[in-house]
């Protein structure tokens, strides 16, 4: 199986959109080598702006270029791009509903050694939070590179959330819908909804859950804002519990817009994989992911033990 950084995905796609518009500007804070931004600086160096540290600088000068016709990718480390510059996204992009598609890379504890301070575990409840801002958590290489070409012809803000460790290849879609749900694995017993690198290892889990006898329905969500409501509903109707899996904290990220929608819709049991509201901390990728609970065997117990209480 091939392992990819979506992070990758990213820096080729601004490329692609770079030849199809000389509208698309590209805007980093001084990261672009961890960003993969500079992939676009190297092909069209007038359009690539170094906004060096200074991430809220750089996204009200995005939407300064918004506002003049242009169409700015904006791209930094998640925790900064959502955290230092929450207030500038909120006012000037999204308030103005303007069409500013920011990029948080090195997202999670999957950061790795960086530590806690640069592990981004409340970014996607930030971005959901605010009016007009769309959400997208891809599951790998491919759909992440499908939905950044599908941004360009998104209207308002978008937000897009990669990550530094490389992951498997496990899509191959030639087109990115944004708004669905995919069921990569249909199943009875119960359903698993997964973003980002959690879907492999959902998946993962899901075959481990199946020698026991447990058939596990698995959901990519990359889509989290807006949900694919009738996908997630129609499948919680047949299985009648859910297990959200998210490399994030389980307080308003992916875990918390399911429970939102079925308490209305349907509500059912569900149970929350993520960070229980605390920060990461520094070690290995591998390391991190044992410790929270984030490998294809805790996943599985965590659905044992759920179904069996």
């Amino acid at each position: 199986m091939e392992y990819k950084a979506t992070r990758e995905a990213y820096g080729k796609a601004l490329c692609e959109l770079g030849k199809k518009d000389s509208s698309v500007v590209v805007l980093d804070a001084d990261l672009s080598g961890s960003t993969k931004s500079k992939e676009f600086k190297k092909l069209f160096p007038d359009r690539f702006f170094n906004m060096g540290i200074a991430e809220s600088n750089m996204v009200g000068v995005s939407a300064g270029l918004a506002l003049s016709g242009l169409k700015p990718y904006a791209s930094s480390f998640a925790v900064f791009i959502t955290g230092r510059a929450f207030e500038i996204v909120r006012q000037s992009v999204c308030y103005q509903n303007l069409h500013v598609v920011l990029c948080g890379s090195h997202s999670g504890v999957s950061v790795g050694e960086d530590g806690g301070s640069h592990q981004a575990v409340s970014d996607i409840a930030l971005m959901r939070s605010l009016p007009n801002m769309k959400v997208i958590v891809p599951s790998d290489y491919n759909e992440t590179y499908m939905a950044v070409l599908a941004t360009f012809d998104m209207e308002g803000p978008v937000y897009i959330r990669t990550s530094r460790a490389k992951s498997p290849i496990i899509t191959n879609k030639d087109k990115f819908e944004f708004g669905r749900a995919d069921v990569l694995k249909e199943g009875k017993d119960i359903t698993v909804v997964a973003c980002g690198m959690m879907v492999s290892i959902s998946l993962e889990a899901a075959q481990l859950l199946r020698n026991s006898g447990i058939d596990a329905e698995v959901i990519n969500a990359s889509s989290i804002k807006p949900l694919d409501e009738e996908t997630l509903v129609s499948s919680v109707r047949k299985t009648g519990r859910v297990v959200t899996v998210e490399e994030h904290s389980i307080i308003g990220g992916l875990g918390g817009a399911v429970c939102e929608l079925l308490s209305k819709e349907n509500p059912v049991p569900v149970e929350r994989i993520g960070l229980n509201d605390v920060f990461g901390e520094s070690g290995s990728k591998e390391d991190l992911f044992c410790k929270y609970g984030f490998t294809k065997e805790a996943v599985a117990e965590r659905v044992k033990k759920f179904l069996n209480g």
